[in-house]
């Protein structure tokens, strides 16, 4: 009889539960922001004919430029032509050199009282792998247009930032528009490769120059058109990334002894290497929920289908499941962990001769609220072995995530809605790095996101074979950055 009633009294426990969720889900009120002005219109065959020539000119970031013969050079051509294919843009904003290459134009607002906004791209581009280049449909550094697409390195990755926002300056100026604050760009010569001759060295400028940003807007994230399509009934969700993942390679040296290979130790430097890296790839990170991704399930939640709104309201009840879920996917899995990619690897000089020495970066992507000592102490837990040394290579840590509600997701979210008034605009997590990292102490709110709308499968283009971007979301997007750059100025 006991049993029977807490029985009872469990179910209906569940079910008030149940039902309480159920009407809480039930009556979210969506809070995506209104669309802004309808944005210039631009003409997209010659937008897309200057991009496709933009991306002739190699402006490849070389690790070691002493091996390249003229590494610069191709910049300096790219500078000359860029004047003459956006003269408005050049006539009526101040320029000045960064680093040899870097552009940092200052567009002059009319009320000097308020904080200016930066806007950040870059112009050179990653090398296409030797042995690859026969993959391509059409060679990366012809510029095509073909098959609706602009097709070659930069196209995503990320002349089109940089062409883009001066098309969106031109088309501006001829409606006779004039900022009240002022606006900046900056194009990196070096984002590929740290940014310290460019990002970095603006960055120091501006600081001695006291200047501070509202806020500050870099590449990132896109409008993608095929994930979440049956939660959202079809619509395309656009990325803004308001946190960017910390990037941190770690060496690891591990040291034996050496001798001829007929008579080898019995773990050698180069055995006791791969042993580290295969502890550190068989015990990933946990699985955690960032702030960001909170911001964007309460963004998504009064968009989606019933289940679907119901799962992303209470957290508490489905985080795990979420949490699982996003993990066992590639393309979500670094939203919800901090990534581990052994990249490089050397040791040994001859096959018949045992290395003394063997090293190996591995690179990690970190969720914020991650240390590097934390990441220190983490990875020499688990490789736990005297003979292995594990020094920092490289790392960054960004700030906190911006914010959804400050003026510049406001001038974001408007204007991508007047071009896609049917997207719904969400923030995230960008798990690679930006320029923008350089400039986090200049501004309190960094976003990042470059209005080209996509499928999913587009985006490994991104350093990879056969980047492209579609000409008419080439155009949306020049769209998109006018109405921020006119909202966000105002």
């Amino acid at each position: 009889m006991k049993i029977s009633r807490i029985a009872s009294c469990v179910g209906v426990t569940v079910l008030s539960i149940f039902g309480v969720t159920a009407f809480q889900a039930a009556n979210l009120k969506s809070i995506q922001i209104d669309a802004g002005p309808e944005p210039p219109q631009i003409n997209i065959e010659g937008a897309a004919n200057r991009l496709a020539t933009a991306l002739r000119f190699r402006t490849i970031s070389h690790q070691d430029t002493a091996d390249v013969a003229l590494p610069f050079q191709p910049f300096r051509d790219f500078h000359i032509w860029l004047r003459s294919a956006f003269p408005a843009a050049h006539s009526q904003m101040e320029l000045e050199m960064i680093g040899g290459e870097g552009l940092l134009f200052r567009w002059p607002g009319s009320d000097l009282n308020l904080d200016p906004i930066l806007f950040v791209s870059h112009q050179d581009v990653v090398p296409v792998e030797p042995g690859t280049e026969a993959e391509w449909t059409y060679p990366a550094f012809e510029g095509t247009i073909a098959d609706g697409y602009i097709w070659g390195r930069g196209t995503l990755d990320v002349k089109s930032g940089v062409c883009g926002l001066l098309e969106a300056a031109e088309a501006l100026l001829r409606e006779g528009f004039e900022p009240r604050r002022d606006v900046w760009f900056f194009f990196g010569q070096d984002e590929e490769v740290m940014g310290n001759r460019g990002a970095r060295a603006a960055a120091e400028l501006l600081k001695k120059r006291g200047i501070r940003f509202s806020w500050i807007l870099d590449e990132g994230g896109f409008v993608v058109e095929d994930i979440l399509t049956a939660p959202l009934g079809g619509r395309p969700v656009a990325w803004v990334n308001t946190a960017e993942k910390a990037y941190c390679t770690l060496r690891l040296t591990a040291r034996g002894e050496g001798g001829h290979s007929s008579t080898p130790p019995t773990h050698t430097a180069v055995g006791k290497l791969a042993s580290a890296i295969h502890r550190l790839e068989a015990n990933p990170f946990p699985l955690e929920m960032p702030q960001p991704l909170l911001d964007q399930f309460r963004q998504l939640a009064p968009e989606c289908d019933f289940l679907t709104r119901w799962a992303l309201s209470n957290l508490w009840l489905t985080e795990g499941v979420l949490l699982r879920r996003l993990a066992s996917d590639r393309l979500t899995a670094p939203f919800v962990r901090t990534t581990t990619a052994a990249t490089v690897f050397h040791g040994g000089i001859k096959e018949n001769v045992v290395p003394q020495i063997a090293e190996a970066l591995v690179n990690f992507r970190i969720l914020p609220g991650t240390t590097p000592a934390d990441l220190m102490h983490r990875v020499s837990r688990l490789i736990d072995n005297p003979d292995i040394d594990i020094e920092i290579k490289e790392a960054t840590f960004p700030p906190a995530p911006a914010s959804t509600d400050g003026p510049g997701w406001v001038s974001i979210a408007a204007s991508v809605r007047a071009v896609y008034p049917e997207a719904v605009v969400v923030p995230g997590i960008f798990t690679a790095a930006t320029d923008s990292r350089h400039f986090r102490d200049l501004a309190s709110d960094v976003y990042r996101f470059s209005g080209v709308r996509l499928k999913m499968a587009d985006v490994k283009g991104a350093h990879g074979t056969d980047e492209r971007i579609g000409v008419a979301s080439y155009a949306a997007a020049v769209r998109i950055l006018a109405g921020i750059i006119r909202h966000g100025s105002g």
